[in-house]
């Protein structure tokens, strides 16, 4: 399944449609096959063909996935697990040992806050909560036993921007591993390994696939021995894309560069809507000036991505009647797919958060801006808020 293309000059969208995926050989299939397949028959006792014994090891169309990941990222080496959580797992047991410490932002999606209040804790592991947009208050964070800082930028739900090569020189200075969470950016708007990071981790349910119908997560990284370990443990613990899964993927992939275009452009607009709607108190998008920061954005990211929050007047219950009158917007948990998303983080993706120091607003709503016509996105939005 190796890719013999020199790629080392080609552009994104090129690589989105081919790194990793030659034609088959057997038939000139121009899309990798699905090999739905458990199991591989040996050339002789441990003579492995092509390398593959077994599907949690290894899978042909799980090669070709992490191969066309790790190659959009500008990395050595890819992962692909079952789900975003999966691959977040698998990265804290194998950095980590119990009595380790992480630095995690105060704006962290839940999933990943659980993760480390509910499972990760349990297991030993301490973690503080610092402002990454702000290095200095993450280099105040840190411990002798810190191991990782981990940051999403831009964050969810709060859109928050942290400058990556700022705090990898942090996370250098502390021996310590920077792992970014580029989920809502997308390799095609962030590279988060050429401004210094260490790991790059993503949900790729969301703008990976892109039309909601599948669920997976990814890692990508440079460190060839770090890469090793991290296939070790996905190994041992086996968590892993399965087969169709991987295909879906990978069929999202090969137009994400187009569809973040759209994204990017439809949020914009969004983003101007709210910012002049008598109701919305604060809106929170990376690509407006008065963002504070959008000067970072503008360094590390091609666009501003399709993600937008903002606040309602009113408080909780007006923010979640918007919601409940949205028409076009559907509600719903999620993100990232051509369709558009409207959700109330306090109440479904965030609950997690409550009474914690990563709480979210109580008059919030977040926005996944898809792909449709944006005058009939901002006709929705215009009669939600009534």
């Amino acid at each position: 399944m190796s890719d013999q293309r020199d790629e080392r000059h080609q552009h994104f969208e090129t690589l989105a449609i081919h790194a990793g995926q030659e034609p088959d050989l057997g038939t000139g299939a121009v899309v990798t096959p699905i090999y739905q397949v458990s199991t591989y028959k040996q050339d002789g006792v441990g003579g492995l063909r092509g390398g593959y014994e077994y599907s949690r090891s290894a899978n042909p169309t799980r090669t070709a996935l992490e191969e066309n990941l790790a190659a959009l990222d500008g990395g050595r080496r890819g992962l692909a697990f079952a789900s975003g959580l999966a691959a977040e797992d698998c990265l804290l047991r194998t950095l980590l040992a119990p009595g380790d410490h992480v630095v995690i932002p105060n704006d962290a999606y839940g999933g990943t806050f659980r993760l480390f209040a509910k499972v990760v804790e349990r297991w030993g592991v301490e973690w503080s909560v610092a402002d990454t947009s702000d290095p200095q208050a993450v280099r105040a964070a840190l411990r002798p036993r810190t191991k990782a800082i981990w940051v999403e930028t831009p964050s969810n739900p709060l859109l928050g921007i942290s400058d990556i090569a700022a705090l990898a020189d942090v996370a250098r200075d502390a021996g310590a591993r920077l792992v970014v969470d580029n989920t809502f950016a997308s390799p095609y708007l962030q590279q988060p390994l050429a401004h210094g990071a260490d790991v790059v981790v993503y949900s790729t349910t969301k703008y990976m696939g892109g039309h909601s119908d599948v669920v997976g997560g990814a890692l990508v990284v440079n460190d060839d021995a770090l890469g090793e370990e991290l296939a070790y443990h996905q190994n041992a613990m086996g968590a892993i894309a399965g087969p169709f899964d991987a295909w879906l993927v990978m069929r999202g992939i090969k137009t994400l560069a187009v569809r973040m275009d759209r994204h990017s452009a439809n949020a914009a607009r969004v983003a101007e809507l709210l910012t002049a709607h008598p109701k919305v108190t604060q809106v929170y998008y990376p690509g407006l000036a008065e963002h504070p920061g959008h000067e970072v954005a503008a360094k590390q990211m091609r666009a501003f991505g399709g993600m937008v929050s903002f606040r309602v007047a009113g408080g909780e219950q007006a923010a979640v009647d918007v919601c409940n009158r949205a028409e076009l917007f559907t509600l719903g948990e999620s993100l990232g797919g051509v369709e558009s998303l409207i959700e109330h983080p306090g109440r479904m993706t965030h609950a997690s958060t409550a009474g914690s120091a990563l709480e979210v607003p109580a008059d919030l709503v977040r926005l996944s801006v898809g792909i449709e016509s944006v005058d009939d996105l901002l006709a929705d939005l215009t009669q939600a808020l009534g």
